[in-house]
C-alpha cells in the first residue's frame, strides 16, 4: 500500500457513509409520502456498497481499495396498506397505500451510519497524525 493508500481507504468509507446518511434522511421525510410523481407512495430506497478494488495507485497488486457505492435502489418491500376512507388517495375499499419505510428501523440504520462514519474520521485523523509523525522522525 501506498503512503497515502489508507487515506483513500478512510475517505472513501467516509464518502459512502455520508450518502448512506443522505438516504436514510429522505426515506425519514418521506416515511407519510402517499404521492410521488412516479405515481403511488414514496418506495424506501437503500445503498449498496461493495469493496472499492482498484481505487490504489496504478499498477499496485493487492492493494486496499475502500468501499464505494454499487447503487442505489428501492427496496421491492410492497407498500403498507391503512384504512383511512377519508384520505385523498385511499382506494375504492378506503385503504391507503402507505410507504414501505419503517421509521425506527431507519433511526438504527442511521445510527449505524452515524457510528461508521465517526470510525472512519477517527481512522483519518490517526493516520495523518501517524504520517505527520514520521516526518518529524525524518527531518
Amino acid at each position: 500500500m501506498s503512503l497515502f493508500g489508507g487515506l483513500r481507504v478512510s475517505a472513501s468509507a467516509l464518502s459512502a457513509e455520508r450518502l448512506r446518511l443522505n438516504v436514510i434522511a429522505e426515506n425519514i421525510a418521506n416515511a407519510e409520502t402517499t404521492r410521488t410523481p412516479e405515481g403511488g407512495p414514496y418506495r424506501r430506497r437503500e445503498v449498496i456498497l461493495a469493496s472499492g478494488m482498484g481505487l490504489g495507485e496504478p499498477g499496485e497488486r493487492g492493494s486496499a481499495g475502500g468501499v464505494h457505492v454499487a447503487g442505489v435502489l428501492p427496496d421491492p418491500t410492497p407498500p403498507r396498506l391503512v384504512h383511512d376512507p377519508s384520505h385523498p388517495d385511499a382506494n375504492a375499499e378506503g385503504y391507503v397505500a402507505m410507504p414501505n419505510v419503517d421509521v425506527p428501523a431507519e433511526v438504527v440504520d442511521m445510527m449505524a451510519a452515524t457510528r461508521a462514519y465517526e470510525a472512519n474520521a477517527l481512522a483519518l485523523q490517526s493516520q495523518r497524525r501517524l504520517q505527520e509523525r514520521a516526518l518529524e522522525l525524518l527531518a
